[in-house]
């Protein structure tokens, strides 16, 4: 299934967890791209599509993403498979990794599947747009208070993805 990562980062932690995905996919770097210099019809290629992103603000997707979100939303990708994942940190209990629920809620407009719901009962917090239903819409990562568990939760989260 051909792969493509597509990332948002600001201090550089969520392009070192999508270059990490990467490699344990065997994803080549032309593959991985950064929202801030890529076309929202980059995804076109591929099959399966995995979105990162921070939670910033109020709650709000890493900044990068508002630009690519606007032109990739309007894009039909029915037959196309959505994984999500973000970093957070669960002492903003009220926005923990709602980054990635924003994502989420735009990319729903496309019509693809998303996959990759994994576990976030490690963590500690209030509220997170990324719980829709009672479940995570993805990989939840915390790097500042919990880093130690990030390879194993990404391992686990791959798994999900095949």
């Amino acid at each position: 299934m051909k792969t493509g990562i597509f990332y948002g980062s600001t201090t550089g932690t969520t392009r070192e967890i999508a270059e990490t995905i990467a490699n344990r996919l065997g994803i080549a770097p032309d593959d991985v791209h950064d929202v801030a210099k890529t076309a929202p019809s980059a995804v076109a290629p591929y099959e399966l599509i995995i979105c990162g992103a921070s939670t910033w603000g109020d709650g709000e997707a890493q900044v990068d993403w508002l630009d690519f979100l606007d032109g990739v939303d309007m894009i039909d990708l029915r037959g196309k498979k959505i994984a999500l994942f973000g970093c957070g940190d669960e002492t903003m209990s009220d926005t923990f990794c709602s980054g990635v629920g924003e994502l989420y809620k735009r990319l729903k407009k496309t019509g693809a599947d998303f996959v990759g719901s994994y576990p976030a009962d490690v963590y500690h917090f209030n509220h997170s747009e990324a719980i829709v239903d009672g479940a995570p819409v993805g990989l939840l990562l915390d790097q500042v208070n919990h880093s130690d568990l990030t390879s194993g939760r990404i391992d686990g989260w791959l798994l999900t993805l095949s």
